[in-house]
């Protein structure tokens, strides 16, 4: 094969790649979307209303042609009963499904998931860590969810928690970020250079894996505080996880915008 042709499919193969990209990840984005509780919930209150109105409209409709048969009519025969029937029908649904409305708009809604984070690219240092990291942030956000029904630990402890993984969360992005550039600028730079910016990633690298560990660390403090039975050791081991993180997080700041 020779060099041309080789050069030809691959630029035909990273060409298919970036073309597929945003194909996938809008099918992803419109999966997440429709098994979201949040839009779950949100489609429940608008067919129940919708229902309401449909009932109320007919009822008001039957009653009114009723009336209208009755007054007008000279021997009205079964329809002014069949009409007043369907009329109380449909006023009777009316009221249920309004009901039903009513209640699902008293529930609080759930949590809107956070936006699908696209991956770095498959050759990036980065991509391994950022890949663990939506799969770590999805557990915590479980697991912090059934501690605060299960009121297991205090809500500020969870609140805490939940604050500080998400900013944890962002400074790992932000580092998995200077990962990428560093990477682009060593593809155009001089051979004499690219052995620099190599270590240069990789002590990046070392960084996020670091990151992670906390991060881990957290996740593994919520899932004992589950686990665990009493009040007391949950909420300590949880706290201490939670204020390391917090250290953590702002250490990989301080890299990000060094």
């Amino acid at each position: 094969m020779g060099p041309r042709r080789h050069e030809l499919i691959k630029m035909g193969g990273e060409l298919v790649e970036q073309l597929r990209g945003p194909y996938v990840q809008q099918v992803r984005e419109a999966i997440t979307g429709w098994r979201d509780p949040r839009a779950k919930a949100l489609r429940q209150r608008r067919r129940a209303l919708r229902r309401a109105r449909l009932w109320t409209a007919t009822g008001v409709t039957t009653g009114t042609a009723a009336v209208v048969v009755e007054s007008s009519a000279a021997a009205p025969g079964i329809a002014v009963p069949a009409l007043i029937g369907a009329a109380v029908v449909s006023g009777v649904a009316a009221i249920s499904t309004g009901v039903r409305s009513w209640r699902l708009h008293k529930q609080p809604l759930p949590e809107a998931p956070p936006p699908p984070v696209v991956l770095p690219g498959r050759g990036s240092q980065a991509r391994e860590p950022m890949a663990r990291l939506g799969e770590a942030e999805d557990t915590l956000r479980e697991l912090l969810a059934q501690l605060s029904r299960g009121a297991l630990v205090p809500p500020d402890a969870v609140t805490e928690a939940r604050d500080t993984g998400a900013e944890a969360a962002a400074a790992l992005r932000a580092v998995a970020a200077k990962v990428q550039v560093v990477e682009r600028a060593r593809e155009h730079a001089p051979p004499a250079e690219r052995g620099h910016l190599t270590e240069s990633v990789r002590a990046l690298r070392v960084q996020l894996d670091h990151g992670m560990d906390g991060y881990g660390g957290l996740v593994a403090a919520a899932a004992r505080a589950l686990a665990a039975s009493s009040m007391a050791t949950p909420r300590h081991d949880l706290t201490d996880a939670t204020d390391r993180l917090a250290a953590l997080a702002s250490a990989l700041r301080d890299l990000s915008r060094g």
